[in-house]
């Protein structure tokens, strides 16, 4: 089982009346991509500024590597936010140079790490350019490289492929894993739920400022399928195909049935017997946006 870098217990904090953190805990893994999922409001950024101490915790302990956390930890965390920070008027190199300082590199460890990562990201003729001049998917990788560059233990990226075309977010995609390889521990913020299943290991859904639901993305997968399998076939389907189970759509050649036997392949030996051509059988896993919507609905109706 991987060592937790980050742990989480019983954050909360209020604004006036509104509660931003109500009870939430969590820990984070040593080398895992973890999504920090919820609606707008849910209270995402505020996990987020608590745990890069932007404001603290009204109660609750957050653990770095086992100990309590302090300022000095920060420098071990790289933030992407989804609001850009990059200083539009200062070039390129010369900011990514400051902000590599910022974090405790050495000018001459700095200027290695940034060259490599022009290169890498083959925007080395742009160093001299301002971030203005620069295009938003093209400032994005500079962000990207910021966060990056002093080789934070804790990544935490928030919206990272916002602006960026599909080649430059397969390019961003393949570095967040690679850096998950190395033992990177990433926080993962997006509302685009295609990614989560594309990138996270495991994901938190929080709502207003409640944790309800959190687990390993294939393990929820499961926790939330309905029985249904696909069928895809040649050819005609008998008759005695719908008496026996309980088919919920059908047209010319697939048919979706619904099915809580344990032994679901069943079906599948059903029409081999009745010598119907079987192309695809599968069972229909739901998506992690429909998790998320079914989680949300299920706490706006308990309450």
């Amino acid at each position: 089982m991987s060592n937790v870098l980050l742990s989480l217990s019983h954050l909360n904090k209020r604004y006036g009346n509104y509660i931003a953190s109500n009870d939430i805990s969590v820990d984070i893994p040593q080398g895992k991509i973890f999504g920090l999922l919820g609606p707008n409001g849910a209270g995402k950024t505020t996990l987020i500024r608590m745990i890069t101490r932007i404001t603290l915790p009204d109660s609750g302990t957050i653990l770095f590597n086992g100990q309590p956390m302090t300022e000095k930890d920060t420098a071990r965390i790289g933030y992407m936010p989804e609001e850009r920070g990059l200083y539009k008027k200062m070039k390129v190199l010369e900011q990514l140079l400051y902000l590599g300082r910022l974090k405790g590199l050495s000018r001459h460890d700095a200027m290695q790490k940034i060259k490599y990562w022009l290169q890498k990201f083959e925007i080395e003729s742009w160093a001299l350019k301002t971030i203005d001049e620069l295009s938003k998917g093209m400032s994005q990788k500079v962000q990207f490289i910021a966060t990056i560059l002093h080789e934070p233990e804790l990544l935490i990226l928030d919206e990272p492929f916002s602006g960026l075309d599909p080649i430059n977010s397969r390019l961003i995609e393949e570095e967040i894993h690679a850096l998950s390889k190395s033992g990177k521990s990433i926080i993962f913020s997006t509302h685009r739920m295609e990614q989560v299943e594309e990138i996270c290991d495991t994901i938190m859904l929080v709502n207003k400022g409640q944790k309800i639901l959190e687990g390993d993305v294939q393990e929820l997968k499961q926790r939330f399928k309905q029985h249904k399998f696909l069928v895809r076939y040649s050819g005609q389907l008998p008759d005695s195909f719908a008496a026996n189970f309980n088919v919920v759509s059908r047209d010319e050649h697939e048919a979706i049935v619904f099915y809580e036997g344990a032994d679901h392949n069943a079906i599948l030996r059903f029409l081999v017997q009745q010598n119907v051509s079987v192309n695809e059988f599968k069972e229909i896993l739901p998506g992690i946006g429909d998790i998320f919507i079914q989680s949300i609905q299920s706490q706006s109706a308990a309450i």
